[in-house]
């Protein structure tokens, strides 16, 4: 995993992030590793559209013990600090709503050079993540087995999720844009990091990962004024003006394939890398799984069989 370091001292100082040869997210590099650098490469493609990024200082990739990056120091302030600080938490949504808005519309119908528009969302990695789900936090964590009728009705709707979300208009998507990846600047200006694992996915994608935060939950109404004003911005910044209730529809589709895999994850770090500190996030994520379930009635039979083995599912 990669690790930051500060060197110096403010305002001075700078930050080095190591990156070890296996700093690669196993979901988005399917064929091997690409031929450029992402995380520089993402860096240079939000920075053209307008996103407020870290500058990179220095760039050191070929070292086989793994590569080091000198970048900006953003400072600590991050969206998720801001909130436990008792800021109001509407108008830095607000602002974080509108980038992502206008960050979709600059990049939708394009094709640049750039690493995140030759990957993307498809079929095989939303059932590989819903399978992430099933194998660390249904089996793994809960110890429970599918029958093999339960198997079929759960495989099914799996593949159904996949496809309906394979065939969403495909753009620009940073994947975890959430409040520990948005800097929140002195002059109040939002800076956008960890962003080298972005790819081609639907318009909500990023909506569910600011708006369904593991670290974050939102109140209800707060949700759905943030998911109107997207709309309301990404129309004016140039996009196609989306009706609200199928983009609602998708939203909780994905919130529901997302936090699922999240929930997955979250075992996965602990039983695999040794890193219990995101368990404590598994139960909001299951809860805006609920949530989501709950106004998806087209979902009711996967909801029942999941609630059988996970109570926090159960309607």
């Amino acid at each position: 995993m990669r690790s930051y370091w500060r060197a110096g001292d403010p305002p001075r100082s700078l930050v080095v992030m190591v990156m070890p040869p296996d700093a690669r997210p196993e979901e988005v590099t399917r064929g091997g590793p690409p031929e450029v650098d992402p995380f520089a490469d993402v860096q240079a493609f939000l920075r053209e559209v307008g996103v407020r990024v870290p500058e990179i200082l220095a760039f050191h990739r070929d070292d086989p013990e793994g590569g080091l990056v000198v970048l900006e120091d953003l400072g600590d302030e991050m969206l998720e600090t801001r909130l436990l600080a008792g800021d109001p938490p509407e108008p830095l949504y607000a602002r974080a709503v509108d980038q992502l808005a206008r960050l979709r519309a600059r990049s939708e119908g394009t094709a640049p050079r750039c690493v995140a528009f030759a990957r993307r969302f498809d079929r095989e990695l939303y059932r590989w993540e819903l399978d992430h789900f099933r194998e660390w936090l249904l089996e793994a964590w809960k110890g429970a087995r599918l029958s093999p009728a339960e198997r079929e009705v759960v495989d099914r709707e799996f593949d159904r999720i996949a496809r309906s979300l394979e065939a969403e208009p495909p753009g620009f998507t940073h994947r975890d844009y959430q409040s520990r990846n948005i800097m929140v600047l002195p002059s109040g200006e939002q800076a956008v990091i960890d962003f080298q694992d972005a790819l081609l996915g639907p318009r909500q994608y990023d909506l569910v990962a600011l708006l369904r935060d593991s670290y974050v939950e939102l109140p209800d109404d707060l949700v759905e004024r943030m998911l109107r004003r997207w709309l309301d911005a990404f129309a004016a910044a140039g996009g196609p003006r989306l009706a609200y209730g199928p983009f609602r529809e998708g939203f909780d589709l994905l919130t529901v394939q997302r936090k699922l895999k999240d929930a997955g994850r979250f075992v996965f770090i602990d039983r695999v890398r040794g890193n219990p500190g995101f368990l404590r996030s598994i139960p909001a994520s299951l809860r805006y799984v609920r949530e989501a379930l709950a106004r998806r009635p087209d979902l009711a039979a996967l909801q029942e069989i999941l609630g059988r083995h996970v109570p926090e599912l159960a309607r």
